[in-house]
């Protein structure tokens, strides 16, 4: 568990979210992905929720802490992959299970994270938000050493790209077993670069 000075686990935050919050976060982001953060306002979340906006703004003090809620929902998954990866021994075994889990994780959930690709606004924050660089950090030292130099940065933006490919348009008609096996094939040298 995050003590008080270091950064709260994603599990820790989404687990903040009561029932009335996750749905709102829920409605935000199926808004996102149709409209955008930009072309999303708090009131278009009130409508679809059957609520007025001072009842978001009950939930929320701003737009910013929805989209930042979105964004730890979306990488709770992402999270919960490592940390089971971390309970095996370490070695090329486990790296290669958390690969599989990332890459299960990101063909299972190929539209949220179209959105959390495509969104400007999204994109930006994902890259900024602490928890979020943390379990990025976090993967990648895991994936490709605690180093994290030159060579494998170069890896790591590598697999990053390959997790985004499961929303580009040309791969949307196949189905999740034949991306998942094509993707493991395609990351699984870059662990051991």
């Amino acid at each position: 568990m995050a003590g008080p000075t270091s950064t709260p686990t994603l599990a820790e935050l989404v687990a903040r979210y009561s029932e009335p919050k996750r749905r709102t976060i829920d409605v935000a982001h199926q808004l996102f992905s149709t409209h955008g953060v930009g072309g999303t306002s708090l009131q278009m979340i009130a409508d679809d929720l059957g609520v007025t906006k001072a009842a978001v703004y009950h939930q929320f003090r701003a737009k910013d802490e929805i989209v930042l809620a979105v964004i730890e929902v979306q990488l709770a998954p992402l999270e919960a992959a490592l940390t089971t990866a971390l309970e095996q021994a370490p070695g090329p075994d486990r790296r290669l299970r958390l690969l599989s889990s990332l890459i299960e994780v990101a063909v299972t959930n190929r539209s949220s994270l179209s959105t959390l690709q495509s969104d400007p606004v999204l994109f930006r924050l994902l890259g900024e938000h602490p928890p979020s660089q943390r379990l990025w950090r976090e993967v990648f030292g895991e994936l490709l050493g605690d180093g994290l130099g030159a060579q494998a940065r170069i890896r790591a933006s590598v697999i990053a790209a390959i997790l985004g490919t499961v929303s580009f348009p040309l791969v949307a008609d196949l189905d999740d077993a034949t991306l998942r096996a094509e993707l493991i094939r395609i990351a699984t040298p870059l662990l051991t670069g």
